[in-house]
């Protein structure tokens, strides 16, 4: 019966060639295609309850690629994206937090405006206090929030290329070259917003070349890379303080104050540089995005997967420069935002790597509230804002560079 069966499910058969004398077979029958052959494979014994249409030949879900853990699809048009959903939960609570901190901005002063009015001023809407908000207060958020966002999108850019949480823009020197350039432009009588920008651009360009040329040896560490930016940092703190002393009192005085990174009497003319720039710049922070996940990775594995480290922490590197430096053009050297803005996000999110956009949002969350606390902790008088971030920053600095130590020297990470 087993023989019938098995002939009738596989169908018609090709005659079966006699076999060669002394090859040791019994005949026929032991070679029948009811006991070899198809019948060991045949759809009876496969059959389509173990096979059916909603299944791969294994026997799993044939749903496409496997889907990370935490990830969920979104789809749109004809194209879909994995999101990681602790990431989406946190980008809208960060968003959820700094449009509070918009409101509260705009609201404190000199003058208290209600909640209600400054609400009517941002949807554009008739209000009394549209000259308060709108053309005082407004102006100074707005470079703040472009700032912010733009420091905290550099510090995850450069963490992630060197793969080290102590290498931000401040502290392997990218703003100090961008800071000594302007003061020297300064010094020597440049006043132009725009091309201070564009000299802040370059200081910053030619100091992470600088950084990059001496660290590398073969191969970028990211310890050297370190090492080197902060000896370099120095050596520009040292030259900025010389082109300080060297400017008239007038000039040195605002050197000082924009060293110190602050948002007194920005405006929209100090931010249109910056927003420009992150317009420019968004197709590539989409390549960024992607890229950082293979770069996070150590050497042999990103190699393995085939990632070309030396283009993509070249392209990585180049866009944090110009972001940081952009953004010391418009509001000075505010220190220890893009250290503190990716490894908070980082940690929020709990992702191997830095999500750019938590980044950003912390970046800009971290410059409104330093902001507000200068202007109204000790008013009448205001602080700059540089001042608020590196109470902060300094001892999370030392923390990590502790830290950091204990790791290697076979602590817990």
């Amino acid at each position: 019966m087993t023989g019938l069966s098995g002939s009738a499910s596989s169908g018609p058969t090709a005659p079966v060639p006699p076999s060669p004398a002394g090859s040791g077979t019994t005949g026929a029958d032991t070679t029948s295609p009811d006991t070899t052959g198809a019948d060991t494979t045949s759809p009876d014994t496969t059959g389509p309850d173990t096979t059916g249409p909603g299944t791969t030949p294994s026997g799993t879900a044939r749903s496409g690629k496997a889907r990370p853990a935490g990830y969920s699809v979104l789809r749109a048009g004809r194209g879909s994206f994995l999101v990681h959903r602790r990431s989406a939960l946190v980008a809208a609570a960060l968003a959820a937090l700094l449009a509070a901190a918009v409101v509260a901005s705009l609201c404190v002063g000199e003058s208290f405006v209600a909640p209600r009015e400054v609400v009517r001023v941002l949807l554009g809407l008739p209000s009394p206090d549209e000259l308060v908000v709108g053309t005082l207060r407004l102006p100074r958020l707005v470079t703040g929030l472009l700032v912010g966002a733009a420091f905290g999108v550099s510090g995850a850019l450069i963490q992630t290329m060197a793969r080290n949480p102590l290498a931000s823009p401040d502290v392997i020197g990218v703003t100090h070259g961008a800071g000594a350039a302007t003061v020297a432009a300064m010094t020597f009588g440049l006043t132009s917003y725009t091309a201070l920008t564009y000299v802040s651009v370059g200081g910053g360009l030619a100091t992470a070349l600088l950084v990059y040329l001496f660290a590398w040896r073969g191969g970028l560490a990211p310890s050297r890379f370190v090492l080197v930016g902060i000896g370099i940092s120095v050596a520009l703190a040292s030259l900025t303080r010389l082109f300080v002393t060297r400017g008239d009192y007038l000039v040195a005085q605002q050197a000082k104050v924009w060293l110190t990174g602050s948002l007194n009497g920005r405006g929209y003319d100090h931010a249109a540089p910056l927003a420009t720039a992150l317009l420019l710049l968004a197709p590539f922070l989409l390549w960024a995005a992607r890229a950082q996940r293979g770069a996070a990775f150590d050497d042999d594995t990103a190699t393995a997967l085939g990632v070309r480290l030396d283009r993509t922490r070249l392209g990585l590197s180049a866009l944090g420069v110009v972001l940081a430096s952009v953004a010391t053009g418009a509001a000075g050297p505010v220190d220890f935002v893009a250290l503190l803005a990716p490894q908070i996000a980082r940690r929020l999110t709990r992702t191997p790597h830095t999500p750019l956009l938590c980044s950003a949002l912390t970046g800009a969350l971290i410059v409104v509230v330093a902001d507000l606390l200068a202007r109204r902790l000790l008013s009448p008088t205001e602080l700059p804002v540089g001042v608020f971030t590196a109470l902060v920053g300094a001892p999370y600095l030392m923390w990590l560079i502790v830290r950091t130590r204990s790791s290697r020297s076979g602590g817990t990470a």
